[in-house]
């Protein structure tokens, strides 16, 4: 795990060298982004707004055939991914307010009674082992989750922080719906105020990304998703080298004694 964290470093230094970047590259990575982190986060929990279909509804245009929620769900994920950058700006620490908030933004027009809101009843994740903590012990997890946070995670490496964010926050469970999408906007707040890019787990990962969360919350073993956010972290710079130029340089070079 050192030697993937040390690679996703120097990944990091690499892009750090051509920061400030030009506003014409940032505009046209940011535009990707919030439509590439928009439709895989949406497909994963069942959206079926195809990837040209939610670039149309992120422009205002309704989709013939497809659900009003599904329309909403791309434009609340666009205002939360926007939150998101507002909260990187400020550098925000993570908050029960903070996760209610984005979590409000997630369920806007589509549960309002619900949004922001501790869930009051029992839930079971379908497909998976773990079962969430009752009703009952959600405010006190959620406060134990906070204490954690302060108390401990800012010794993690980002990409184990954020990791762990994502993990121990999904595996509460506390709302009764849209925790997934609010674990990954949480997840990518974590990595971003360590300047790295938004990792975005895309929907063809969706069994491995299951399998590994289950894994750490039946076990305790976080090595699987690690591994899988770390792959994610490293093709998230992809984009960057594209725009600036320097795809080829930065395969060819190979810290830490990588092999071609």
């Amino acid at each position: 795990m050192p030697k993937r964290f040390a690679r996703l470093d120097w990944l990091k230094e690499q892009l750090d060298q051509h920061r400030p970047l030009s506003r014409h590259v940032v505009s046209n990575l940011h535009e990707s982004l919030v439509l590439q982190w928009t439709y895989h986060s949406n497909a994963i929990e069942g959206n079926t707004l195809t990837l040209k279909e939610t670039k149309v509804a992120l422009e205002g245009i309704t989709v013939g055939g497809k659900t009003l929620r599904e329309h909403f769900e791309v434009i609340n994920h666009r205002e939360a991914i926007l939150m998101v950058e507002d909260l990187v700006a400020q550098n925000e620490p993570l908050s029960e307010w903070l996760i209610k908030s984005l979590h409000q933004l997630v369920l806007k027009n589509i549960d309002d009674e619900n949004a922001g809101v501790y869930r009051q009843v029992n839930v079971m994740i379908s497909g998976a082992e773990h079962r969430p903590p009752e009703a009952y012990m959600v405010a006190q997890a959620m406060n134990d989750f906070i204490t954690w946070y302060r108390n401990e995670a800012g010794a993690l490496h980002p990409v184990e922080r954020a990791a762990r964010v994502h993990g121990e926050f999904v595996k509460i469970h506390p709302f009764v719906d849209g925790n997934g999408r609010t674990s990954r906007l949480l997840m990518n707040l974590e990595l971003m105020k360590s300047g790295f890019p938004a990792a975005l787990i895309q929907v063809d990962q969706r069994l491995a990304y299951y399998e590994a969360l289950d894994t750490a919350h039946c076990s305790g073993d976080y090595d699987p998703f690690i591994d899988l956010l770390s792959d994610t972290v490293q093709r998230s710079f992809e984009p960057y080298w594209w725009a600036l130029g320097l795809t080829e340089k930065i395969h060819n070079d190979r810290p830490f004694g990588e092999k071609p």
